[in-house]
C-alpha cells in the first residue's frame, strides 16, 4: 500500500488528442528531475563512483548523453567495463550516501508548488510517484510541505533501484481505482515514457532532468521546458 495523505510511440500530441476521447484530470508527477532540481546532486553523486572506479568526472551534458535504464547497463557504459553483483551493490551505496549528503542543498522546480495547488483548486487530482526510496521520500514531501497536494504517494520499496517504472506505474493506478485514459505522467526520462505506454496513460516530458531534449523527443509525446510549459499543454488539451 502507499501512502494516503491530507504501442504507439511516434504519435504526435494531436493524434492522441483525437483517438482518445477522455482528457487527463489526474496527473502522476515524478519526483527527481522534475518535481526536485536535484540535477547538480546527481552528477556530484555519479561522480563518486567515477572515482571509485577510476574514472574521469563527467558533467550533467554527459551523463544525459548515456543516461538509460536499467541502470545497470548506463553504470556498464560509463564505467567502461562488465559489472558483477558486487560491484553493483558498491555502486548502489556509492551513489546513494553521496546524494543523501547532497539532498539539502535541492530546491524544488520552476512553478512548484504553485501549479500543483492551481491544478487541485481547479478540481483535479494529483498523485506522487518516485523511484526514489519510500521511506525518505515521504518525510522530504512532507519536511516540503507538498504532502497535502497529494491523493497518494508511492516511492521505492525495494533495497536497490534502477528497475523499470512501468510496474509501478500501473499498481499505483490500481490503488486509487484511477481510469488511466483520464490520467496523465509527467516526468523527465523515457522511462516515464515507456510506464505511460504500458499502463495507458497520456505523457509529457520535461527537459529539466537528467536525459536530453533530443531523446526525449524520440518518445513521440510532448516535450517541454517547465512545469508550466507541462500545464499548459494539458490546459490546451482539456480546452480542445
Amino acid at each position: 500500500m502507499g501512502t494516503r495523505v491530507p504501442d504507439r510511440r511516434g504519435e504526435l500530441l494531436e493524434s492522441r488528442i483525437v483517438t482518445n476521447a477522455q482528457t487527463p484530470r489526474h496527473i502522476v508527477w515524478d519526483w527527481n528531475g522534475t518535481l526536485l532540481d536535484d540535477n547538480d546532486a546527481v552528477v556530484a553523486a555519479v561522480n563518486a563512483v567515477c572515482t571509485a572506479f577510476d574514472r574521469d568526472h563527467i558533467d550533467l551534458d554527459e551523463w544525459r548523453s548515456m543516461f538509460s535504464r536499467p541502470l545497470l547497463q548506463c553504470y556498464e557504459r560509463l564505467l567502461r567495463r562488465s559489472l558483477s553483483a558486487e560491484d553493483w551493490a558498491r555502486i548502489d551505496v556509492l551513489y546513494h550516501e553521496a546524494y543523501r549528503n547532497l539532498l539539502h542543498t535541492c530546491g524544488l522546480a520552476t512553478g512548484v508548488p504553485d501549479v500543483l495547488r492551481d491544478w487541485v483548486a481547479a478540481g483535479r487530482s494529483q498523485s506522487l510517484l518516485s523511484m526514489w526510496f519510500h521511506d525518505e521520500l515521504v518525510p522530504l514531501v512532507t519536511e516540503l510541505g507538498l504532502h497535502e497536494l497529494f491523493d497518494r504517494i508511492d516511492g521505492l520499496r525495494d533495497d536497490v533501484g534502477g528497475g523499470s517504472k512501468a510496474e509501478h506505474l500501473v499498481r499505483h493506478l490500481e490503488a486509487q481505482q484511477l481510469d488511466a485514459r483520464d490520467v496523465v505522467l509527467i516526468g523527465d526520462v523515457l522511462d516515464d515514457a515507456h510506464a505511460a505506454e504500458q499502463a495507458g496513460t497520456r505523457c509529457v516530458l520535461l527537459t529539466t532532468g537528467v536525459m536530453s531534449r533530443s531523446a526525449l523527443e524520440r518518445s513521440g509525446f510532448p516535450v517541454v521546458d517547465s512545469i508550466p510549459e507541462a500545464l499548459a499543454v494539458l490546459d490546451d488539451d482539456l480546452a480542445a
